[in-house]
């Protein structure tokens, strides 16, 4: 099922005019026996939601590159700096400070994107209008490498939230050439996010099935 889910996700995908799209697995309650199996499958990285599930799953799955997706407190930051390598929801200029200092400590670069909250539905993020200046920031970081934005869309977003995205992304790129990154769209709206120039999407169930939660 993992496997056909898997094909039907790139078809579509491919169908929504997508080329060089990154799925990463949004793995939130995946044990991490099925995380494993995900390289041979053709999925190279997994996102975790929360800090505690990921390092509970860390050291038993080889072979993918974990990336965080979910909300980042302060104080948790440090136990993920040497394990992640891609952070999705820089969201405020303290939370870029931590990232930045506990990534000095151990002499990494973390490559990380800026969360823009796009509606009330969003938990996170910066709005709109205050993204350039976390980016520009961010940007300033020695340990931080600006990659992109990224975004939680409102369920059933109109059609121009993703091109005002997209849009948003573009004159990013402009400005920082490596924040190539738009990373946009889960499992219920992946073919719109991708259709409006998404290159990173961020699939759960539409791969797993729906969650059980505990």
């Amino acid at each position: 099922m993992l496997s056909d889910n898997i094909i039907s996700a790139k078809k579509n995908i491919e169908l929504a005019g997508g080329s060089n799209v990154t799925i990463v697995a949004a793995t939130k309650t995946v044990p991490a026996e099925i995380i494993a199996s995900l390289p041979e499958l053709g999925i190279k990285i997994a996102g975790e939601n929360r800090v505690q599930e990921l390092l509970s799953k860390y050291d038993s799955v080889s072979g993918v590159t974990w990336h965080f997706i979910g909300r980042l407190q302060r104080n948790k930051v440090k136990y993920i700096a040497d394990k992640v390598a891609m952070i999705h929801s820089v969201d405020s200029k303290p939370l870029a400070d931590e990232i930045n200092k506990q990534c000095g400590k151990i002499g990494k670069i973390m490559p990380v994107l800026v969360e823009v909250n796009m509606g009330e539905e969003a938990k996170g993020g910066v709005i709109m209008d205050e993204a350039f200046e976390l980016i520009d920031y961010v940007s300033e970081m020695p340990n931080l490498q600006l990659r992109g934005i990224m975004s939680v869309l409102p369920v059933d977003a109109p059609k121009s939230m993703y091109l005002e995205l997209s849009d948003l992304s573009k004159r990013v790129r402009q400005k920082y050439s490596q924040a190539d990154v738009l990373s946009m769209g889960m499992s219920g709206d992946y073919q719109t996010a991708v259709e409006c120039g998404a290159n990173m999407v961020r699939l759960g169930s539409c791969l797993f099935g729906q969650r059980i939660y505990k």
